[in-house]
């Protein structure tokens, strides 16, 4: 979870939402990094989950990553759950969750869902203090140069 805060970080680096996701493969290997990066991107889909998963799926010339774990500093949305199912993630693993936007557990519950064909082991709270924090930080941040700027 570690090497997912500092991938968060970076995001904060460029003004984008501190997410940041890690995949390992079976043997504890770094496979993919990810941080939220849709503003920069010009892209919806550039979430932390998904370049991650880009990126492990680059490695191992596949798109099902089975036997892997997915760190991710905030619980994913509905999105990034369709992708942590499809790609066939085996664990996912996450900080804070998200009453919002999310979907493993909070807002909707797709990995309990029997209609589907995989069903991720799901571990939550990891580091949820810190990795809470992180987001709120920053969104205090936001507010207060919004504040300056009127």
């Amino acid at each position: 979870m570690n090497l997912a805060i500092l991938e968060a970080k970076k995001a904060i680096e460029i003004d984008e939402v501190p997410v940041g996701a890690v995949i390992v493969d079976k043997n504890k290997n770094v496979i993919g990094y990810g941080y939220n990066s849709p503003i920069s991107s010009n892209d919806p889909t550039s979430h932390a989950e998904i370049n991650a998963i880009r990126a492990a799926s680059r490695v191992l010339n596949n798109y099902r990553l089975i036997d892997t774990t997915l760190y991710v500093t905030i619980e994913p949305c509905i999105m990034c759950m369709g992708a942590i199912i499809h790609a066939r993630i085996k664990r996912l693993v996450f900080g804070a969750r998200d009453p919002k936007w999310g979907a493993a557990g909070s807002l909707y519950t797709m990995a309990d869902d029997k209609r589907l064909n995989h069903h991720p082991e799901i571990v939550s709270g990891i580091y949820e203090e810190k990795t809470k924090q992180l987001i709120k930080k920053f969104f205090i941040n936001k507010r207060s140069k919004q504040w300056e700027i009127q």
